[in-house]
């Protein structure tokens, strides 16, 4: 990644000079035949004698310290599981009838019950004489199917580091049985896990698996045994995670606000498990994490929940206040994102995330979106303009066709060319040619924030750039803009070329077209009205849908200009004006 024109402000927060700034993607490749050889021969040596030799050891007699989980948990979920049953995504399983050892589930779900974090949401809802019930009964069913025998998913890394810090927090529910065999085989599995995880951390994939898996061996040298040699090995193991996961402004390489939120909460368990273990908290894990809340609050709207992107929806706002309270860090939302990618502008009441950088590569994220230059917009807690979202941390609740159309330019508010993506989006699900480049310019002067940014995702196909003006006024209450198709390179033999610019509404907007078919009257729930105007295309008010933070689709309507540009390229102008 190229970056022109940096400057410093008062603040520290790096500025974006007068100059462009130059996003390039980042490695497009997927994971290497190499690193996928490593992988298959590191897990056939799990079931080696020399690996079960390897987590022999001391078992601890009981915990160092427990640590205290910083992020509250949910509580209706934590009700429903002491009223027998499990409920997380979207998938609902009697706790009677489950078995750890079951294959099948969805993987959000199957990743919630083999971490532990249910044991959070139990302590949302219960005491621990209550919970503790509860909780024992599932860790012998756990134990039961994967205490002995190294497999996956049960012993994959990100898994053990996670339930690592969810065992170490929540020991009081799950250690409190007066049975001394079914207390040492928790500790027993402990250690053993720790001792796996120790050996194969770097192992996970790069980004927020890894930086879990660190993290649970961190955890395990300051609560459970290793000792210093541990938690150096730790330490320095997390470090370079986090140094490969998370660019510098601190979002993940992945871009996804669902994985964002993840990170956060990570990071705030551990700098628990630091407190509780009456060690200093590493410089560089405070400043990682700092940034990483301040690059997750700038992804939210008006309402305080996640804006849409990369597959994620509007998510739990409950959930991003936990984690963010949960960190114990006090910042403001990054506003100039670099590698991170999204820009925040703010005026008043209204916010505006807006993408501007390439899709991340594929090794980072499966499941990308081709949503460069799209925008979403919220008028205090009221959203305006959206994307269409995706199912989010909830893996299979959305049809596979739903899912995949999800992940199109057309799902996202921007322009599309000729009815493509401005990324290719495989029938296997993988990215492929598209945007490499965003040049992006950021200016705050005299009040307006104005931003703008380009891509070449068009140029191979069409040999024309689009490029993205958006201007918010100081009080909040206008917003212009404008798209421009510019030629570029190689240019092809079409005449004329189909564009689309979509506008997809939240569900509760209402939508009055006016009669010369340039503008539309949008009402939102609480009164308030904005006026649409534009140039350049027709606009018309056409079905949309969107998906809720519990992964749902809602009926919604976007508003669409249309029209047809000639091969060197036109503009097509609108804005978004907050009546009375």
């Amino acid at each position: 990644m190229s970056i022109l024109g940096r400057v410093e402000s008062e603040t520290g927060e790096e500025e974006i000079g007068a100059g462009k700034r130059l996003i390039r993607v980042g490695d497009d490749r997927g994971l290497s035949l190499f690193e996928r050889l490593s992988y298959r021969l590191h897990r056939f040596g799990w079931r080696t004698p020399l690996h079960a030799l390897r987590l022999r050891g001391k078992v601890p007699l009981k915990l160092i310290a427990v640590p205290k989980d910083p992020i509250a948990g949910d509580k209706a979920a934590g009700e429903a599981l002491l009223e027998g049953v499990i409920r997380h995504g979207g998938t609902e399983v009697p706790v009677p009838q489950f078995d750890f050892a079951t294959l099948g589930y969805a993987a959000d779900f199957s990743d919630y019950l083999q971490s532990f974090a249910w044991l959070r949401d139990l302590s949302a809802a219960a005491t621990r004489e209550r919970g503790a019930v509860r909780a024992e009964g599932l860790m012998r069913k756990w134990l039961a199917a994967h205490a002995d025998e190294v497999s996956e998913p049960a012993w994959r890394a990100d898994l053990w580091g996670r339930r690592i810090l969810f065992w170490t927090a929540y020991a009081p529910y799950i250690l409190s049985s007066a049975d001394p065999v079914y207390r040492s085989s928790v500790l027993y599995a402990l250690a053993r896990g720790a001792r796996h995880l120790e050996r194969g951390a770097d192992k996970a994939p790069p980004g927020l698996a890894r930086i879990a898996a660190w993290s649970g061996v961190i955890a395990a040298a300051l609560v459970v045994q290793g000792g210093p040699a541990r938690l150096r090995t730790g330490e320095v193991g997390l470090s370079r995670a986090l140094g490969v996961s998370l660019h510098d402004d601190g979002g993940l390489v992945s871009r996804s606000p669902a994985e964002q939120v993840s990170v956060v909460e990570i990071l705030g368990q551990l700098r628990g498990v630091y407190i509780a273990g009456r060690r200093d908290v590493p410089e560089w894990l405070t400043d990682a994490l700092s940034a990483g809340v301040a690059a997750l609050l700038s992804i939210t709207l008006g309402d305080e929940a996640l804006s849409s992107w990369q597959g994620g929806n509007m998510a739990s706002r409950r959930r991003v206040a936990a984690a963010i309270e949960g960190a114990g860090i006090a910042v403001r939302p990054l506003r100039q994102a670099r590698g991170w990618g999204y820009q925040r502008l703010q005026a008043k009441q209204s916010i505006l995330v807006f993408d501007a950088a390439p899709p991340p590569p594929p090794r980072s994220l499966s499941g990308a979106c081709a949503s460069t230059l799209a925008f979403e917009f919220s008028d205090g807690p009221a959203r305006l303009i959206v994307n269409c979202g995706g199912a989010g941390d909830a893996a299979g609740a959305l049809p596979a066709e739903l899912s995949f159309a999800l992940r199109t330019t057309a799902a996202h508010s921007t322009l599309t060319l000729g009815d493509r993506n401005s990324t290719a989006i495989h029938e296997d699900g993988s990215l492929g040619k598209g945007v490499a480049e965003v040049e992006l310019v950021r200016d705050e002067t005299a009040g307006v924030a104005r931003c703008e940014a380009s891509h070449d995702g068009y140029v191979r196909r069409y040999g024309l750039v689009h490029e993205r003006r958006l201007n918010l006024s100081s009080d909040g209450r206008l917003l212009n803009g404008e798209d421009r198709l510019i030629a570029a390179g190689r240019k092809r033999k079409q005449e004329t070329i189909a564009f689309a610019v979509r506008f997809h509404l939240a569900p509760a907007v209402e939508v009055t077209s006016t009669a010369d078919g340039q503008g539309a009257l949008l009402r939102l729930r609480g009164g308030a009205v904005w006026q649409f105007r534009c140039r350049g295309g027709q606009l018309a008010a056409e079905d949309s849908l969107w998906i809720d933070g519990e992964a749902r689709p809602h009926a919604s309507l976007q508003l669409v200009i249309t029209g047809e540009t000639p091969s060197d390229g036109m503009t097509i102008s609108w804005e978004l004006k907050r009546a009375g």
